[in-house]
């Protein structure tokens, strides 16, 4: 995984503690032909022992978070004329992000789920089929979710298999039972939710956009921020939205699986 900048706390005390708690690790310094890029601030390893579920629009649990930290997630894709112009916009600024894949989607577009990774950016999965989870039985939607996660499997590793080797999973709608989410936690599944999201799913502009998940992240101050790589106002939005980052002094945390970052510099 590409190295990251060194992680950077008000108090040296208090980056300890968290690190000691929740494994947060961090490696040196990425290379980016960009002195004034926004970068990746650090790089979070979430486990799903202590945190199997997060996002407070969904879930009591936020990740831990300083302030003006953000994580950048986007979902339903790949959609190759979109998700390429979102993956642009994040190289230009040496950004990480995550994208929960939807199945079907990256079935179709192989390529392009390899590039996602290529360029250091973390897979999640999103379902195969983006049902409402709630509104079908218990046995259909674990099997969409499997067959999901099958497909991203495949289109990033060429083996289809249920244990995912990136272990993070968004519902869709957020719409989960009790049930489903004890089985994923069972499995050792996190499952995220947001803190904040663009809307993007609505028809706007791209500057109605960015006027929205400005306010709304000034208002939070930090967390997991939802958007969607499909979606053409997004793709059109971002490079501004990554330039406000940068002016406000606000941090990019780079999410991966726990363990990640051990076998990374065990390999080196």
């Amino acid at each position: 995984m590409t190295k990251m900048l060194r992680l950077r706390w008000t108090s040296t005390m208090a980056g300890a503690l968290v690190a000691t708690v929740i494994g947060i690790a961090a490696t040196d310094a990425a290379e980016c032909t960009r002195k004034d890029a926004l970068g990746t601030s650090r790089v979070l390893s979430v486990d799903a022992k202590p945190y199997p579920r997060v996002g407070v629009k969904s879930f009591p649990q936020p990740l831990p978070l300083a302030d003006r930290e953000v994580v950048l997630t986007f979902d339903a894709g790949p959609n190759p004329p979109t998700t390429s112009k979102v993956l642009a916009a994040l190289a230009q600024e040496c950004v990480r992000a995550t994208f929960f894949l939807i199945g079907l989607h990256a079935s179709q577009h192989p390529d392009m789920v390899k590039r996602i990774a290529r360029e250091g950016h973390t897979v999640g999965h999103h379902s195969f089929s983006h049902p409402l989870m709630a509104r079908i039985p218990f046995e259909k939607a674990m099997a969409d979710i499997d067959r999901g996660i099958a497909a991203d499997e495949m289109a990033l590793h060429g083996t289809s298999t249920t244990p995912p080797s990136t272990p993070f999973f968004r519902f869709p709608y957020f719409e989960s039972t009790p049930a489903q989410l004890d089985l994923l936690q069972s499995r050792g599944i996190v499952v995220f939710g947001a803190d904040l999201w663009a809307s993007d799913w609505e028809e706007m502009t791209p500057e109605q956009q960015l006027k929205l998940v400005t306010e709304r992240l000034a208002a939070s101050g930090k967390g997991i921020i939802l958007f969607h790589d499909n979606k053409a106002r997004t793709a059109a939005m971002m490079p501004a939205f990554l330039r406000y980052l940068r002016e406000n002094r606000y941090r990019v945390v780079h999410i991966v699986p726990a363990g990640t970052l051990q076998k990374n510099a065990d390999a080196h």
